[in-house]
This record gives C-alpha cells, structure tokens and sequence, in this order.
C-alpha cells in the first residue's frame, strides 16, 4: 500500500495544474490517468479568452493567431451581427500540446503522474484527494459530494485552412433545430477552422457528427470533408459550480465541480482559477489540520456571483423554434444589444472570480 498526501484524480488542465502547485509547496502529490496517453480523449475545444491568456503562463507556440472578430449568426444565416474588439479576445491552443506541457511543468515540480491507472485503487491511500476526473466524476460519487445534473454534449472537427484574406474570426450560430440549448459555431483563425457544435442531449434530432456534417454543408466557408486532422467532443456540465464540492477528504476541480460558465459553456479559464484556490485551501487543511478552512471552498458561494448566467443558459434552452430565435435577432441589432453581447463575449470579469477568496485566503508557505 503507497500512502501519499494529496491523490489527484485526472490529469486535464485542472488536475494537473492542483497538483504542481501543491507539490512546489512540499506536499507528495501522485496523480492517477486512467486514460493511457494525454493525446487521446481530448474533450475541449481549447478556446483560451483572453483574461487567462493574461493571467497565466501559456506556451505561445501551443496557441493559434489572436482572434478579435465575433458574428452572431441567426438559424438563416442572414445579416450576423458583427463585434469587433479593440483587444485580442480568445486565441484556440493545440490542447495536446497544452496537456503535453502541463505534463511536463507538474513532474518538474515533482509530481508524480500514473496513465492507465484506474480510481479508485486499493493500492494508493491519500490524506487527501482532488476529484479532476470529468463532468461525470467518480471521485464525487465517492465522497458523497455533489454530481453534475444538467449536461450538454458536443463535438467539434478541426480542418487546416489555406491562405485566407478575412480576419480571424469567431463564428456563433443560433439554431435548435442544431444545436438546441446552445450554439453551433466555427473559428477560422487562418491557421485552422474549428468547427462544431453542442446541445442539450434529449432534444438533439440525429447523432451529434451527422447534425455537425449538416451544419458544415450549409455554412459558407468550411473546409471541405476531406477529413479532419482532429475530432473531440463529449458532455459539458452547464449547471454552475456544485453547492457541495469539498468534504474533510477530498473536493473536486475543473468540470467535476462544475466549473463551466452556464452561458458559454467555458471552461478553461475556470478550471485554472479554481484549481489555484484548491491547491490553496488543500495546502493549509493538509498543514493545519483545520477543517474550517475547507469553507473557504465554497461551491454554494461561487455559484451565487453567476446567477443572471444561469438564467440566460434558461432562455437560451427554451428557445425551441428557428423563428424565436430569429425574432431574437432583431434585439441583438439594436445598440442596447449589441452592447449586451459585447459585454458577455468581450466581458473583463471570469468565471468563477476566485482572486478575491485568493486574497483573503492566501496559500501558506
């Protein structure tokens, strides 16, 4: 039996970021990958805004060009409304090569990392354990902690692109009869066209790659199926962040614990900042013994600074018919909604907003 202080369970962005933290801070830490290669089973779409391209260190020669124009497209495909930022807004990483790196960062730091290993495992105990494992997480079930309730799924292809004249741009399409309760969309950055799309599962009307083929047939400028060089996808919790996601022997990160904006569906710049206030509040638990600190943790907290989201990801899942959606539109034209739109795409605020906690509950040395 190895005993180990801190078990992380999956070895995504979010786990793998915990547990190189918590190891530059001394604590043994051994992360567990049932999966036996990091290539395989890539499930985001590895869109980075740009409030984490500020915040964190990211391999520039892993992200594509910068991204500064959005549309939004209606279920016709007519007149899109066009949002052009001052700033470079997102920019799409090849998320092997993200993991790959992260990888790499958190042995370096000490951490050590087992691919094929299933959890749980009668041959590991830990002191503690950080559930990294996926919108339909084990460790949750586990630890008695709370469980993703509402998913949508997506899948996403990736063509290369040839000399392109437009700008980089980030496509959103609009229609249930597609993607119903979000969005299809296409990000041509001039390197690579990322197209996809997601929905709630009980509506969708065909298996998702055929709803994503007929999407790419009807819009114009897709790269011909000739074949992908990447295809991914999988379920996407849209609840918020769970009320119930830490307990004296573990809590959860990343979409285990439902850190997806409802609106958007992103998760990469949540999955960081959570798993920063994790390795923080595990740290001082681990050396403290004090399990009041695990409130500073809290899901219920988190889940209330988003509510006008969650009631946005409602009315964007009523939305049943093309023609409502269509009739949408004619607000998003006008200034007020234009300026919604920016704000929600463009917006300086993340998701979930974790410095503040950070600062009052800062990582003991």
């Amino acid at each position: 039996m190895e005993t180990v202080d801190v078990l992380v369970v999956g070895a995504g962005l979010a786990g793998l970021h915990a547990a190189r933290l918590l190891a530059l801070r001394g604590f043994d830490v051994l992360v567990c990958e049932r999966r036996t290669n990091l290539d395989i089973g890539i499930r985001t779409t590895g869109i980075f805004v740009r409030r984490t391209l500020e915040d964190f260190a990211l391999p520039d020669d892993l992200l594509g060009p910068a991204v500064r124009r959005v549309l939004l497209h209606p279920p016709s495909l007519r007149a899109p409304v066009e949002l052009v930022s001052s700033r470079d807004e997102y920019r799409v990483a090849d998320m092997a090569g993200i993991y790959a790196h992260a990888l790499s960062q958190a042995r370096r730091a000490g951490v050590r990392v087992r691919l094929g290993v299933s959890y749980p495992s009668n041959d590991i105990r830990a002191r503690f354990t950080i559930g990294a494992d996926g919108a339909r997480s084990t460790v949750a079930r586990r630890l008695g902690l709370d469980v993703n309730q509402r998913l949508i799924i997506g899948v996403e292809e990736v063509f290369p692109v040839g000399t392109s004249t437009s700008a980089p741009t980030f496509h959103c399409v609009l229609d249930p009869r597609l993607a119903p309760g979000y969005l299809a969309w296409v990000v041509d950055d001039g390197q690579h066209a990322h197209v996809g799309l997601a929905g709630r599962p009980d509506r969708l009307t065909a298996p998702l790659p055929r709803l994503l083929r007929s999407f790419a047939d009807r819009f114009p400028g897709v790269p011909s199926p000739a074949g992908p060089i990447r295809r991914r996808g999988g379920p996407i919790p849209v609840g918020g962040v769970l009320r119930r996601i830490v307990c004296t022997e573990g809590l959860l990160v990343g979409d285990a614990a439902g850190a997806v904006s409802p609106l958007t569906a992103g998760g990469l710049d949540p999955c960081l900042r959570m798993s920063e206030l994790a390795a923080a509040v595990t740290g001082d638990y681990l050396r403290t013994g004090d399990a009041s600190v695990l409130r500073h943790y809290d899901g219920a907290a988190l889940r209330a600074r988003f509510r006008i989201r969650l009631l946005l990801r409602d009315v964007l899942s009523w939305a049943k018919e093309p023609a409502a959606t269509e009739a949408a539109f004619s607000v998003l034209r006008t200034p007020l909604g234009r300026a919604a739109a920016a704000r929600v795409l463009f917006g300086d605020g993340s998701f979930p907003d974790t410095r503040h906690s950070m600062t009052r509950h800062p990582m003991s040395a």
